[in-house]
C-alpha cells in the first residue's frame, strides 16, 4: 500500500507541475494588454512600459513562469490587477465558501443518490427502476438556472409564506450572499437552496452508476453462492454486493466534489453565492491574470486531491488495484 500511495503522490505532483505550466502559457497568450486594462485605454506609452516593467511582463516567459510558480508555492500569490488586494486571502475565502457549498450538496446528494441507485438496481427493469430512472434523468435534463429559479419560487416564496403564516418563520433564502466572517452555522440557511440545486444536477449520474454496479454484482457467482448458503438478502447486499458495486461510484463522487468546488458558476450567479466559480467569472471579465492563474491552479489542486482520495479509497477497498492486478 505504501508503494501505491508513493506512486500516486508522485503522479499528483507531476500533474500539478504540467498543469501549472499550461495555465501560465494559456493566460499569458490571451488577447489584450494587461497594463492597458489596468491603466485604461488612454494611458500613455511610458506609463504602460513602466507598468510592464513593474509587473515583470518584459521578462522572458520561462523566467516569468518560474517566478510565478516559486511565489505561488511559498504563499505569495501576488495582487489582483482589478482590485489591488492580495490574491491569497481572496481565493482562500472563496475556496472556504465553495467547500461549504460542496459539503452540504454532497450531504444531500450522495445518500439519496446511492439509496435510489440501490433500490433501482434491486428492482432492475421493474416499474420502480423505470420510475427512478425517468424521474432523475428528467430533473438533470433541466438547465441549472431553471432548476434554481423553480426552487427559489417554490421554497423562498411559496413555502416560506406558508411557514410564516403557520409558524412565523422564513427559513429559506433566495439570496445566498454571506458575510466573509460568517460561521458555518450562520451560513447554512444560505446554502440550502444552491446545495439542493446542485443535488438535483448530480442525482441522476450517481444513482445510475450505483444502479449499474448493483445490477452487475448481483449476477456474480459469489452472490448466488451466498444466497444458496442461506445468508439473508440484506447481508448479501449490504456486506458483499455494495462493497464492490460502489467502487466506480466513489470515483464519480470524487470528481463531483471537484466540479462542485469550481464549476457552479451558473448556480452561484442565480443565488448570488460568493464561491470560486463566481470569482473566476469576475477575473475573466476583467482579464485579471494573477487572479485567474491562482483560481485555476487551486481548482486543479482540488480536482487532483479529490481524485487521489478516490484512488486511495478504491485501493483500500479493492486489493487488486494497489497490487496492480
Amino acid at each position: 500500500m505504501a508503494r501505491y500511495v508513493t506512486r500516486r503522490l508522485g503522479f499528483l505532483l507531476l500533474t500539478l507541475v504540467v498543469t501549472s505550466l499550461l495555465i501560465f502559457i494559456i493566460t499569458q497568450y490571451l488577447p489584450g494588454d494587461v497594463c492597458r486594462n489596468v491603466l485604461g485605454r488612454e494611458a500613455a506609452e511610458t506609463a504602460l512600459e513602466n507598468c510592464r516593467q513593474e509587473l515583470g511582463l518584459n521578462e522572458p516567459v520561462p523566467i516569468q513562469y518560474l517566478n510565478w510558480l516559486i511565489n505561488f508555492v511559498t504563499g505569495d500569490w501576488g495582487e489582483s490587477f482589478s482590485t489591488g488586494a492580495p490574491i491569497r486571502p481572496l481565493v482562500l475565502e472563496r475556496l472556504r465558501n465553495s467547500l461549504r457549498l460542496a459539503a452540504v450538496a454532497m450531504l444531500f446528494a450522495v445518500p439519496l443518490a446511492i439509496l435510489l441507485g440501490i433500490i433501482a438496481g434491486l428492482n432492475a427493469d421493474k416499474w420502480l427502476d423505470n420510475s427512478i430512472s425517468v424521474g432523475s434523468l428528467a430533473v438533470v435534463g433541466l438547465p441549472e438556472f431553471v432548476t434554481g429559479l423553480v426552487l427559489i419560487q417554490l421554497f423562498a416564496f411559496t413555502i416560506n409564506d406558508w411557514l410564516a403564516d403557520a409558524f412565523g418563520i422564513r427559513p429559506f433564502l433566495a439570496n445566498s450572499s454571506i458575510a466573509p466572517d460568517a460561521s458555518f452555522a450562520e451560513a447554512f440557511p444560505s446554502l440550502i437552496l444552491p446545495a439542493l440545486t446542485a443535488t438535483l444536477v448530480l442525482l441522476a449520474y450517481i444513482a445510475r452508476l450505483t444502479r449499474a454496479g448493483v445490477v452487475e454484482e448481483l449476477k456474480r457467482p459469489y452472490v448466488r453462492t451466498a444466497t444458496l448458503k442461506g445468508l439473508p438478502r440484506v447481508t448479501v447486499v449490504g456486506k458483499h454486493v455494495l462493497r464492490n458495486a460502489l467502487l466506480p461510484t466513489i470515483t464519480v463522487i470524487a470528481i463531483s466534489v471537484g466540479w462542485l468546488i469550481s464549476g457552479l458558476i451558473v448556480i452561484e450567479n442565480v443565488f448570488n453565492y460568493p464561491g470560486l466559480g463566481r470569482m473566476m467569472l469576475f477575473a475573466i471579465d476583467r482579464r485579471d491574470l494573477p487572479l485567474m492563474q491562482a483560481l485555476t491552479l487551486v481548482t486543479v489542486l482540488v480536482f487532483a486531491l479529490a481524485n487521489l482520495g478516490a484512488d486511495l479509497l478504491n485501493a483500500w477497498l479493492n486489493p487488486r488495484i494497489r497490487l496492480g492486478k
